[in-house]
């Protein structure tokens, strides 16, 4: 908000003391020190050099120029009048006027000089708004009445003829602009900010709202207000006889203008200002304009409306509208309609005050792309109990500057609410800081911002009408902090409790985080979100699982809208991108969670006036989505490249493999291989891992056709695995070590193709027994001696006691143990 500093001095110390002057910087550090952020403050652009009151004592009209020119005589102190050239028609003899004289200079550059000038010499000149800086176009010059010069005197400034015109005028000003937070939209005005700034500079504080109310009898205008426009409170009062050629004063245009607003006519200037000073939107209508009573009423779907921006607006039965008997006049809350404006003829002005509701103003200025001074207010809340003294001071205003009476009439709908009480502990602000605040300091700053305060301990809170954002004991203890002070509270960095470490689940995620590294993947982050169409580009089944997948409302990218039951798209696109940027050679790993769809997919609703029963927790939990942790790697290209001391070698299926049980190392699991049909990956060379006998992932090389759709090189091989399917139990290693020596022998076999080499190796683990310490395939070898669909595996078997040195008889007969159980399950034959 853009204020004045003159203008909430003013209010803030309208009951302290004479001779409450801070400087620009004292007043922007007692906003700071209640709360409020600004923007900083800056004085106007400066009118250097003489600038004084005058009075026009004579006007000869000049004639023969394609113009009207006035050649006048201005008494500004001086033992003759300055004799002044000006082309504007709005004042006469007598008028006090602002006058440059020869020496200063106006904003812009523009420097004041005699010169001579349609005949006759200018000694100076007789200032507009608009050459003063003060607005972009005015009608005419600046003339000022006996009302300017008594509130510029009571002020403190020089009011007589000669005198220095800058504090008349206002020139001196500095020019704040202030942060206010949604929730706090009362400091949308003079009455919240000078509260405020009292507050900052412990002042007592006179609520301009707090004015004696005029007389009132009848009714002014019979009002429907209808329930379902959710609005608090309407009211009218109407001012006849109004002068339709009277203008504000200047110190009102005045401060409109430093507060960013234009002058427009009397009507509309009186209750802009009301609002900037109380906080209240108001809005005037042309009371002849109106036929029979008022209606307040939702809009009917297709209505139409031109308001005072001349743009005409379909309404939304959402809208909430003012009605007389010949149709819609006023968008409540937003803006008024053009058919009860204002005129220049107009003598009868009819003014009304209301509260609309906070969510319905939003919405109708969302709608229509239209924003307002006040539909900003009453978005934020405004006070229900301004009603009666916004239309009071409006009315006061317009009898006293615009010559009209007011009707004793008045129309008053609707009941302000009665606050909310709230119990708190006198205790809880320093509970909460840190800080022993005494009960009677809690009780007083309560009572700064407004609020009634009851009771001992612990305190009954009733908050005031203007502050619709207390209401809990934590908003009460934000404003006995923020007035006592945010940087009296110590700082203390809390010391972090003892903790328990890491989870076991938590060592393992970042264990197999490890591992992968060590081995050579880079991480990625997946996203969480998959294009709808993924899994027709790898041919999935239509009751594949992976494809109940749960779909976003409002995605992030309208061609994301699933959260992906598997890692693979978003590592496979990641992959992709990579290769297109020329990285041809690359293992990527991911460890994210997937979003497997439970239920129906709709939470219930429970009701939130209190605790949800269990049934209701669990029937909300039972509703969201599994997110187990998956793991998942990538490769493409070459594992190896070419060196000076022998070629390289490209990814295969063999290594996707590996890294599942690198994981499987890293996690302290036995990994199971079988071979698997799994769709994305080709049929002949995709490995299904088990873990204690239950599918957990699946490893090898994509599919053609997938490659082929998703634009991957060949052969590029994935694996995927469910992390959170694996065992989870606290390992704590105690190794057992053996001082006596190992005996190596190698095992050679022959089997079947089809024979998982996985399978044959558990088989020669079980055969071999205790004495088996470790079993390694380190050749696979296959030749028409063997036969057709017949390969050699090639096992290499350490063997080691623990408690003597173990025998080559020993070590041979486990090792004949172990190939006779691999003949009897695999029907293997030792390779001679």
């Amino acid at each position: 908000m853009i204020i004045p500093q003159s203008w909430v001095t003013e209010v803030a110390a309208a009951g302290a003391e004479p001779g409450f002057a801070p400087t620009p910087a004292e007043l922007d550090a007692g906003f700071v020190r209640v709360g409020f952020e600004t923007e900083g403050h800056a004085p106007l652009e400066p009118v250097t050099g003489p600038l004084v009151l005058g009075r026009v004592e004579g006007i000869e009209e000049l004639t023969g120029f394609r113009k009207p020119i006035r050649y006048c005589a201005v008494d500004v102190g001086g033992e003759q009048p300055q004799r002044i050239i000006c082309g504007a028609r709005n004042f006469a003899v007598g008028d006090i006027v602002a006058v440059a004289l020869p020496g200063a200079e106006l904003p812009g550059g523009f420097a004041i000089s005699a010169r001579k000038t349609y005949g006759h010499v200018s000694e100076g000149m007789m200032c507009s708004e608009a050459e003063l800086g003060l607005a972009e176009s005015s009608p005419g010059i600046i003339v000022l009445d006996q009302a300017d010069l008594d509130h510029a005197a009571a002020a403190g400034a020089e009011t007589g003829i000669g005198a220095d015109a800058r504090g008349v005028l206002g020139l001196d000003e500095e020019i704040f602009e202030v942060n206010v937070t949604p929730d706090r939209g009362y400091a949308l005005s003079l009455r919240g900010l000078g509260r405020e700034i009292a507050s900052a500079f412990e002042l007592p504080f006179t609520d301009p709202a707090g004015i004696e109310p005029l007389a009132a009898s009848g009714e002014c205008l019979p009002v429907e207000l209808r329930p379902e426009t959710d609005a608090l409170r309407f009211g009218l009062r109407r001012v006849r006889g109004v002068d339709p050629a009277a203008r504000a004063p200047w110190w009102l245009r005045r401060r409109l203008q430093l507060a960013g607003q234009r002058s427009v006519n009397l009507p509309t200037d009186v209750t802009n200002y009301v609002m900037l000073l109380l906080g209240q939107p108001m809005h005037a209508f042309d009371g002849a304009r109106i036929a029979g009573g008022l209606v307040v009423r939702n809009a009917a779907a297709g209505e139409r409306l031109t308001t005072l921006d001349h743009v005409e607006r379909e309404l939304d039965p959402g809208d909430v509208v003012i009605c007389d008997d010949s149709g819609i006049q006023s968008l409540a809350g937003v803006m008024g309609g053009l058919t009860s404006e204002i005129g220049e003829g107009t003598t009868d002005v009819l003014l009304e005050a209301a509260t609309w509701s906070p969510l319905r103003v939003f919405r109708t200025g969302r709608r229509h792309k239209l924003s307002s001074e006040a539909s900003r207010r009453f978005e934020r809340g405004v006070d229900p109990a301004l009603v009666e003294p916004a239309l009071d001071l409006a009315c006061r205003l317009l009898a006293e500057y615009g010559g009209g009476e007011v009707d004793p009439g008045r129309t008053l709908v609707g009941e302000a609410p009665a606050p909310r009480a709230i119990t708190m502990a006198a205790t809880r602000p320093g509970e909460v800081a840190g800080v022993d605040y005494p009960r009677e300091t809690v009780i007083a700053r309560l009572r700064e911002v407004g609020c009634a305060v009851t009771g001992d301990d612990p305190l009954t809170v009733t908050p005031p009408s203007w502050r619709p954002d207390l209401t809990m004991p934590a908003d009460l203890v934000e404003e006995v902090l923020r007035l006592e002070g945010l940087e009296d509270i110590p700082v203390t960095l809390p010391v972090a409790p003892a903790g328990r470490g890491l989870t076991p689940r938590q060592i393992r995620r970042r264990a197999v985080g490890h591992a992968l590294a060590h081995a050579g993947y880079l991480e990625i982050i997946p996203t969480p979100f998959t294009a709808a169409d993924v899994f027709d580009t790898w041919g999935l089944a239509a009751d594949d699982p992976r494809r109940a997948a749960v779909r976003v409302v409002n995605p992030l990218e309208a061609d994301r809208p699933l959260l992906g039951t598997t890692l693979l798209p978003a590592m496979l696109e990641s992959l992709r991108r990579n290769v297109s940027r020329g990285q041809v050679d690359l293992s990527l790993y991911g460890l994210a969670q997937v979003s497997l769809a439970r239920g129906t997919g709709r939470s219930p609703m429970p009701d939130t006036s209190g605790r949800p029963p269990a049934e209701e927790i669990a029937a909300v939990i039972d509703s969201l989505p599994a997110q187990p942790l998956h793991v998942a790697t990538v490769a493409c290209g070459r594992v190896e490249l070419d060196t000076p001391w022998g070629p390289g070698r490209d990814y295969t299926a063999a290594d996707a493999i590996e890294s599942a049980r690198v994981v499987a190392r890293a996690a302290g699991v036995e990994l199971e291989l079988a071979a698997a049909e799994h769709l994305p990956w080709h049929p002949g060379r995709c490995a299904e891992l088990r873990v204690a006998g239950a599918v957990v992932g699946h490893a090898g090389e994509l599919h053609p056709a997938v490659c082929r759709a998703a634009n991957l090189p060949e052969r590029t091989c994935a694996m995927e695995l469910d992390l959170d399917a694996l065992p989870l139990a606290e390992r704590l290693p105690a190794p057992r070590l053996s001082s006596f020596p190992a005996v190596h022998q190698d095992l050679a076999l022959v089997v079947d193709d089809a024979v998982p080499a996985a399978a044959v190796q558990a088989t020669i683990a079980e055969g071999a027994g205790e004495l088996l310490e470790q079993v390694r395939l380190f050749d696979v070898y296959r030749s028409e001696a063997l036969g057709a669909d017949r390969r050699s595996l090639a096992f290499a078997l350490r063997f080691r006691a623990m408690d003597r040195t173990l025998t080559e008889d020993e070590a041979s007969a486990a090792r004949l143990a172990a190939a006779e159980l691999a003949r009897t399950r695999h029907g293997a034959q030792p390779r001679m």
